[in-house]
């Protein structure tokens, strides 16, 4: 007779179940401490320390900040369960803020957010619940998995508006399988409600923004703090090469970007591509920002390469449409072929793979677009 699993997918009863949570101080790890907790597993609350507050980092809608650590440990004490801070400053500097500068210099507009979940969060805290040998890592993120012969899929959350799937896809098999996402098959509404009937002084905490080194936003400043000498006036040009204006540096534009161009002309003109080499900024009217063809680099594919035999789909920004798509894997430069129109894609931004089944929107993988 098979074995009872518990919630978390194991043959054994909860309270002989060790899972790590990473909590950030936010509502939503929070919750799923409470919600591990109250269905009687053994938790361990593990959270980072990953940069050294300023007054305007700490002023700011961020993650991570010392006042969340405080909230963390407050919430532990409540749920009386183990709580752990682990400092990461280095780590996070060398990972995630060097990546971020360096890719702006490039002229790409990076994602902070997919490098450190990538590095300290599912890398080295991943590694540190293996080391105390725990049975899974959980963690507050809205994506939903399911498991099937002791192997876990990544779906989009049924929260389409919260889904976090795009920022997760550099998960790795080894990881997926160790991960546990309670909150994949709840509305945002639904987790506070959750935390609201635990009574965790987080429940009507204010979602998180900004990025968590990134003083409201202002991502030039960090750039300014770390590279100052990244800011070199060059030309702005059209697509033919005609000499439009003069900008203060290419680290100030993103493709797609309207505002701060400074250029009077008959139709508004976008950044339509960055040439950081030649220290140039390409601007044309919003019809040139159409891109059909994206080449790839540095696949994370969570799928059989059969999947991709057929059309799939794919989102080529964070907050972007899901956009029918043909993915080439047979030569040595990864290229996607978009069947819908989008605008304004952007090198160093990720490209998310995706199939539609019975359970929602599989995630297949994805990769880094280059050009």
């Amino acid at each position: 007779m098979k074995n009872i699993l518990n919630s978390l997918g194991f043959e054994k009863s909860p309270k002989d179940t060790t899972v790590v949570v990473a909590m950030s101080g936010g509502v939503d790890s929070s919750t799923v401490a409470g919600m591990m907790k109250k269905e009687g597993y053994n938790v361990i609350g593990i959270t980072l320390k990953l940069y050294d507050d300023n007054k305007e980092v700490a002023a700011s809608k961020t993650c991570c900040s010392g006042q969340d650590i405080f909230d963390a440990k407050r919430v532990a004490n409540k749920l009386n369960i183990e709580h752990k801070i682990l400092y990461y400053q280095n780590k996070f500097k060398e990972g995630v803020i060097d990546n971020f500068v360096d890719s702006y210099l490039k002229g790409e507009t990076p994602i902070p957010c997919v490098q450190c979940n990538k590095t300290v969060k599912f890398n080295d805290l991943f590694q540190e619940s293996l080391n105390i040998k725990a049975d899974a890592l959980v963690t507050g993120h809205y994506v939903k998995s399911i498991t099937k012969n002791n192997q876990t899929e990544m779906y989009r959350a049924i929260d389409t508006n919260r889904d976090q799937s795009y920022f997760l896809f550099n998960t790795t098999r080894d990881q997926l399988n160790f991960l546990r996402f309670p909150l994949g098959n709840l509305l945002k509404k639904e987790t506070r409600e959750i935390a609201q009937k635990l009574q965790l002084n987080v429940a009507d905490k204010p979602d998180s923004q900004d990025i968590c080194f990134v003083p409201n936003g202002d991502y030039v400043s960090v750039i300014q703090k770390f590279r100052p000498d990244a800011f070199k006036k060059g030309n702005i040009k059209n697509s033919v090469g005609k000499v439009l204006g003069v900008h203060e540096g290419v680290v100030n534009f993103t493709i797609g970007q309207r505002r701060g161009i400074k250029i009077a002309a008959k139709e508004p003109l976008y950044v339509i591509d960055i040439n950081p080499d030649n220290n140039e900024i390409i601007v044309g009217e919003k019809k040139e920002l159409i891109k059909k063809n994206i080449n790839l680099k540095n696949l994370n594919l969570l799928a059989d390469k059969k999947y991709f035999d057929e059309n799939i789909f794919v989102k080529v920004r964070s907050t972007g449409k899901l956009l029918k798509s043909k993915l080439n894997l047979d030569n040595s430069k990864i290229s996607l072929t978009l069947l819908e129109d989008e605008y304004g894609i952007s090198p160093g931004q990720a490209c998310v793979f995706y199939k539609k089944d019975i359970d929602g929107d599989r995630v297949l993988g994805g990769g880094w677009i280059t050009r």
